[in-house]
This record gives structure tokens, sequence and C-alpha cells, in this order.
């Protein structure tokens, strides 16, 4: 006759068993129907919020972005939309393709209405033939229909736009302290860089040291300018401590003191 063998195994020193709780499948249940009943609920006030859009207000200071242009936009994203249901983040990115349009902001308006604040760009300069510039010295416009004449003229290599409008707001600031008005800057394909005065004088800045040769015309070079104008053609500041002045009426160019510094630019 066989016998049973008892099972005399224990655990292991420092090792606990555990044993998983009962589930109690009826509180669980409970609060199943309980996250039901709220996702329903929540449902039926989006429904009942969700009511279509009967007004749109558009607010900002607005001389270029017709009221058409900004209704076309907002009318492509209404189709089968609702108040909460509408997408304000897509409206505003189409906003932004407008070409005059900075910013947009969009806000729902309770109870049925949209609210759009618009800002528009501000054109601070012409870039090359046709473009127009930002004061972030972003290309806004390319291919502009009215190029503004009072703005100054700005022209460099594509991709330069931000090097040139930083430079020329930086020069700008400097000669207005000294009495005078800059009318243009450009930079060329070899990187060198020249301004042109409102009164026709061309100063030619060179490839290097670009700040101190701008310090030294304004010191040294401006009261020249300013009171003999009308005969001077340009005046050249790519010279070690000095610069060379070219006369209108071919008279030659007259180098006031130092070498030039900068042969090829």
């Amino acid at each position: 006759m066989l016998k049973r063998k008892r099972n005399n195994r224990r655990s292991a020193p420092g090792v606990r068993r555990w044993q998983l709780p009962r589930l109690n499948w009826r509180r669980i249940g409970a609060s199943l129907a309980g996250l039901a009943v709220i996702a329903l609920a929540l449902a039926a006030l989006g429904w009942l919020l969700d009511q279509p859009i009967q007004r749109v207000i558009v607010s900002g200071r607005l001389q270029r972005v017709s009221a058409l242009e900004v209704e076309r936009v907002v009318r492509t994203h209404l189709a089968g939309a609702g108040l909460v249901s509408v997408d304000l983040a897509g409206i505003g990115r189409g906003l932004r393709t407008l070409p005059w349009v900075d910013a947009a902001l969009v806000a729902r308006s309770w109870p049925r209405g949209l609210r759009i604040e618009i800002v528009e760009q501000a054109a601070v300069a012409r870039w090359n033939d046709a473009g127009l510039l930002n004061a972030r010295g972003e290309l806004f416009l390319s291919e502009a229909r009215f190029v503004p004449p009072e703005l100054p003229q700005l022209a460099g290599p594509e991709g330069a736009e931000a090097e040139v409008t930083a430079r020329y707001l930086a020069a700008q600031g400097r000669l207005t302290e000294a009495g005078m008005r800059l009318a243009a800057m450009a930079l060329d394909a070899r990187g060198a860089w020249s301004f042109t005065l409102d009164d026709g004088v061309v100063v030619r800045l060179g490839r290097r040291q670009i700040d101190e040769r701008l310090e030294r015309f304004v010191a040294a070079a401006a009261k020249l300018v300013s009171q003999r104008a009308a005969d001077i053609a340009y005046v050249d500041m790519r010279y070690s401590n000095g610069f060379a002045v070219g006369w209108k009426g071919g008279a030659g160019r007259v180098a006031v003191t130092g070498q030039r510094a900068d042969r090829n630019g």
C-alpha cells in the first residue's frame, strides 16, 4: 500500500509569499458605470455648447489686409464645425499665410462667435528689386505690387536679409545722432559694405572693421560731407587711419590720410 508523502518543504528564509487580493467585481462595475455616465454627460455638454458660429469679430489696425481675405480663410474652417469643435489653430495658421499678416490671435467669443486679432506687417525697408522687409529682417513680400518710395533701399545676396537689416538699423541710429539720414545700404557678393546718404553721397566701408569705420566716418568725415555734399560723389573709409573723397565733376580723388587697408573691397 502506497503512502502519500507529506510535503515538508518550507519557504526559504527571508522569502515571503504574497496572495493577490480578490477583485471586487461589483465595485469595479460600479466605477466603470460611473465613468461612462460622466463621459456621456461631458459629450452631451459638448454637443449643447458646440453651437453654429454666427459672428466673427476682427480687430487690429488693418490697412493692407482686406476683410474679404480674412473671411475667405475663416470660412474654409467653419464648414461642419461649431464653436467647440472649430479648429482655432488652423484658422490662425491660415491667416498668417496672408501676405501682410504678421500675427493672428483667434479665440472663442461665447455664446456663438469668434474673436480675431490681426497684427499687420510693418515694412521698414525695400529689399533688392521689389521686396519688403520687416524690422526682424524677414522678407515677407518678395514681389510687392506697391513699394513705398520713402522706405530705405537695402540690397544683398539671398539669405542676407536679416544681417543687412540689422546693420542698417544700427547705422541709422548712429547717423541720425550725427544729423544725417540713411537712404540705402548694400552688401555685395564679395562681402563689402556701403551705404548712401539722402543727399546722394556714397560711403564705402569695405569688408572689415565695419563698425570702426562707421565711427570714424561720423567722427572725421561727416562734417566735410555736411558742408560740401553737393560736390562729393563718395567717401572711401577703407583706409587705416583716414578716408578718401571722390569729388564730382572730374576733380579726382583725394586721400586725406592713411593707407588703403582693404584693397579688394
